[in-house]
């Protein structure tokens, strides 16, 4: 059960805010539209309800807001847009990733492509998906971990009659087992359809909350709205012409002095005031909650006839009558991994239980499986139930038959599309689910191997010109590090690695919809660090190994020697790359772009070095000569194997001009990101 109580977004620039006061739920077992037009408010709702947008107010999913579930993700399953994807990744690939990430299995990613008849497409990158395969896995994301509430931002807008159909019923199944469903949209005819309950957004305002039964009744016919202060009078002095000549006129009294009349005319209407002396502050043609274009969308015939009839009277066309009754083609849905919108039942007539309520549908299995599935996150559990669909016909103005034994026999649980298998037992939190989800992240699209690649040709070229040219020293030549450039093309490369690790999270974020943005998390963190360092140690040792071959292929033995001192220099050189990665890693996390990111890495060497050197050789009184000495005899005691030597050539690497800024940029951003993510969670 979805409660939102007070949602209002903060304004701009001197608007009115875009919410403005909305208070609705969503029920257990229920469709919940949220109808409205353009500007309407819908997914800045949807965005206050997830804490994706600063506001007021707060939601409770199922007695808890969002940011006391530990894991959002198996609780709440979102659509908001399109699938924010890297365009490159595959279908499954993306599947995959998400499944680390929420801590499910891998098999998962099978399942859901399966029922969603995306399993031939599998292999297909997201940015070749057309809009109806970009809603279907979209659909797929939201139920990969088993969620029991679905939060879904027009799941039908750009979809064929025939998709929609399939993914109502995909949602219809969803809540006959006992999950939650509340979704936008700007059809009402499409929300009268499918949902059980629709809500009504105008202007950022909540307008009616209503079954879809009684909306259907009054919000989607043709109406004239009459303000007076005499309503009562006007709305017995109407009720009564229409009993003595026999039209069929509805009156409803709304809020204040406010008559909404169906079945009659603004002439009419003023006319019975003038008579009786009723003073009118306002006589008007409204269509309802039909959209900007609906009065293009009504017909000649509509427009032309001054006495609709009542809801009781309406009938449906023998075409659509025809299509409601048939009974459905039942055909497999694991046939080649796809579905069409003809293996769906037709749509299901609401059921009143003697008590008004209505009727609880029983599915073969007992009890709903997602209200009562044990879980470790979702916490105690209600029993929630189930409410049977309330079903239109095609038409908005009128009202099915009574339920057919064809249709009734349709409208069992079991001719339901299936859903993917509950997860049963949850994982327990381990320390490799974000390195599990990082690697599968990086791996996932070619960008990391492409800039590996380019960075071993550019370091091969640049050691071979610099060998021509001559004057540069050997430990120089050996990394393809001319004196004029700032960074070696494998630092550079190992900084962009990092940078990307962090900055593709922002630019595809696939885990906004776990937490709003991609999460600060310390353990996410420290799976980017080590693939960065594994990344940048593998980058270093292919770009010595590289230039080193392709000097003796072109310039023979004499260049392609190991210097003496090769230790310290491989301490410095992998310390140099690592260092230009974790800075990458750190900058693109905490400025959220991959520029950033890169930026963060070569100021070190244009801006830092010549700051640290100037630092060191300014006049001083003493020095630091003999520290290795000193430090000796701190320790007392001597390193097994010489360990004392590599302290030394350490703290001489870190005293390094380089070194040191490096070390500072590290520190800095360190601490900066610490920072924010303390901040965050005190937020």
């Amino acid at each position: 059960m979805i409660q939102a109580i007070g949602l209002t977004s903060d304004p701009r620039k001197q608007l009115p805010p875009a919410v403005d006061d909305v208070s609705f739920e969503a029920r257990a077992g229920c469709v919940t539209a949220l109808l409205g037009a353009a500007g309407a408010g819908k997914t800045t709702a949807l965005r206050l309800m997830l804490e994706l947008q600063r506001g007021r107010g707060i939601t409770y999913f199922r007695g808890r807001p969002l940011h006391r579930i530990a894991h959002p993700s198996r609780e709440v399953g979102v659509l908001l847009g399109d699938v924010p994807g890297h365009p490159a990744r595959t279908v499954r690939g993306h599947l995959r990733m998400l499944c680390a990430a929420a801590g499910v299995p891998a098999r998962r990613a099978d399942e859901v492509l399966e029922v969603v008849g995306l399993v031939s497409l599998r292999d297909e990158r997201l940015g070749t998906l057309s809009r109806g395969m970009d809603r279907r896995l979209g659909l797929a994301c939201a139920l990969l971990a088993d969620p029991h509430t679905l939060v879904l931002d027009e799941p039908a807008d750009g979809l064929s009659t025939r998709e929609g159909r399939w993914l109502h019923g995909m949602l219809r199944a969803h809540t006959a087992q006992g999950g939650t469903v509340l979704l936008t949209t700007a059809d009402p005819k499409e929300a009268a359809r499918t949902a059980d309950r629709v809500v009504t957004l105008d202007r950022g305002r909540l307008v009616a909350d209503q079954e879809a039964a009684d909306f259907s009744r009054t919000r989607l016919r043709p109406r004239v709205a009459v303000r007076t202060p005499h309503a009562s009078r006007l709305a017995a002095l109407l009720a009564k012409e229409a009993r003595t000549t026999r039209r069929s006129v509805e009156v409803v009294r709304e809020s204040g002095n406010r008559l909404s009349v169906y079945g009659s005319t603004c002439a009419a209407i003023g006319e019975t005031a003038y008579r009786h002396g009723i003073l009118v502050h306002q006589l008007a043609d409204e269509i309802g909650d039909m959209g900007p274009d609906s009065a293009a969308r009504l017909s000649a015939e509509q427009r032309a006839d001054e006495e609709p009839l009542t809801p009781a009277r309406e009938t449906i066309t023998a075409r659509e009558h025809e299509r409601a009754a048939a009974p459905p083609v039942t055909v497999p849905m694991r046939h080649k991994g796809s579905a069409t919108a003809d293996d769906l039942p037709a749509p299901r007539e609401a059921s009143a239980a003697p008590d008004g309520k209505p009727a609880t549908p029983q599915a073969s299995t007992g009890e709903p499986r997602r209200a009562d599935a044990p879980t470790e996150d979702y916490g105690p559990s209600s029993p929630a139930t189930p409410h049977a669909a309330a079903s239109h016909a095609a038409d908005p103005h009128a009202t099915a038959p009574p339920l057919d034994d064809s249709r009734a026999a349709d409208s069992s649980p079991d001719c339901l599309p299936d859903l993917p298998p509950p997860i049963a037992v949850r994982s327990a939190p381990s320390p490799l689910r974000p390195l599990r989800y990082e690697l599968r992240r990086a791996v996932g699209v070619g960008t990391g191997f492409l800039t590996a690649a380019a960075v071993l040709v550019v370091s091969a070229l640049t050691a071979v010109l610099l060998a021509r040219v001559g004057h540069t020293p050997h430990p120089r030549l050996l990394v393809a590090w001319p004196r004029e450039l700032p960074l070696p093309p494998a630092a550079l490369g190992a900084g962009l690695l990092g940078a990307i690790a962090f900055g593709e999270e922002f630019r595809h974020p696939a885990l906004a919809a776990d937490r709003g943005t991609v999460p600060r998390r310390l353990g996410l963190l420290a799976a980017k660090l080590l693939v960065a360092s594994a990344t940048a140690l593998a980058l270093a040792v292919l770009t010595i190994g590289c230039d080193l071959e392709v000097l003796y292929l072109v310039y023979g033995r004499e260049l392609a020697e190991v210097p003496a001192d090769w230790l310290a220099l491989s301490a410095s050189w992998i310390g140099l790359v690592v260092g230009c990665a974790w800075a990458g890693v750190l900058a693109a996390g905490l400025f959220r772009s991959t520029t950033a990111g890169l930026a963060a890495v070569v100021a070190v060497p244009v801006l830092l070095v010549p700051l640290v050197q100037k630092v060191l050789e300014g006049p001083s009184v003493r020095t630091a000569a003999g520290f290795p000495l000193r430090l000796r005899e701190l320790l007392l005691s001597q390193w097994p194997f010489g360990g004392e030597r590599y302290l030394a050539a350490a703290a001489r690497v870190v005293a390094q001009p380089v070194g040191g800024a490096l070390a500072l940029s590290l520190a800095a951003l360190l601490a900066a990101y610490l920072l924010t993510t303390t901040r965050s969670r005190v937020r």
